[in-house]
């Protein structure tokens, strides 16, 4: 899940754990649980990809997506965040980011549909988000969410210690400009764990707002680039949550938790391994 930047330093979740300061180091029982998090989330969100068909709404996957949470023994990391009021983050077309689920948004053929959420197992969330093309999409909508995912892994293979947060961002702005695209910055990236969202801030591209902290073994990064096919420009809906493009051109998102190792990574929602 992202979130403006200015939330990131506010308490999450204050009900279940607070926020501590600094970036935390997971240890190894700890990585242990994010697994399982992650694995609950990766569940889901495949389950969900494989079920999408045009005449569905976004509440309907709604309440798959807490149905499946709940019964893996986890309970929704958005649901009541800040107020959010729904499991899912289900965002369509030129919807950016943090749309609402309704019972009235109905989804169809051509769509790109964002769906982003979060599952919060024994004090530990994890969070991943994946963009659908809903049966058959234009070829530049195809070209979006293709370029959006690899720069998402582009991301993703500078991680490992030593490396520094500048190396990651560089890659998914590369990628992204390179292919005619553009980054969204007013969301970023974040660390992930006790909380849905701790230090670090992960931006996607070179900012001088970003603090160029050096890469440890056993942080735990929610890496999620968000490219957009006009303008990296977005502005908020009067609901204060869903973002929308200021063109309306499309935009596309990919998100996974990664762990930091001393010689790489491991992506924690990896979907490939259920």
């Amino acid at each position: 899940m992202n979130i403006l930047t200015n939330l990131l330093t506010q308490p999450a979740q204050p009900t279940i754990a607070k926020q501590r300061k600094g970036i935390e180091i997971k240890s190894k029982r700890e990585i242990d649980i994010m697994r399982q998090s992650s694995r609950i989330v990766a569940t889901v969100l495949k389950e969900i990809s494989e079920m999408v068909e045009p005449g569905m709404t976004t509440a309907d996957l709604d309440t798959f997506a807490e149905k499946r949470i709940r019964a893996m023994g986890a309970t929704p990391s958005f649901k009541g965040y800040h107020g959010f009021p729904a499991s899912l983050c289900t965002s369509i077309n030129n919807e950016v980011v943090h749309g609402i689920p309704n019972r009235k948004k109905v989804i169809r053929e051509g769509d790109v549909l964002k769906v982003d959420t979060g599952a919060f197992f024994q004090g530990f969330h994890g969070d991943s988000c994946i963009t659908i093309a809903v049966g058959q999409v234009t070829p530049q909508a195809a070209k979006l969410i293709r370029v959006a995912e690899e720069a998402l892994y582009k991301g993703i293979e500078q991680v490992k210690e030593g490396n520094f947060l500048m190396d990651l961002a560089g890659a998914v702005q590369d990628h992204v400009e390179a292919n005619g695209f553009k980054v969204v910055e007013e969301f970023t990236g974040h660390g992930v764990g006790r909380n849905l969202h701790e230090e670090p801030s992960v931006f996607n591209t070179r900012t001088h707002d970003l603090k160029n902290v050096r890469l440890r073994e056993g942080m735990t990064l929610a890496i999620e680039p968000i490219v957009n096919a006009g303008t990296r420009h977005t502005k908020i809906l009067r609901d204060r949550w869903t973002a929308v493009t200021l063109d309306n051109a499309l935009s596309a998102q990919f998100e996974h938790t990664v762990l930091v190792t001393k010689t790489g990574y491991e992506i924690l929602t990896d979907r490939t391994k259920l």
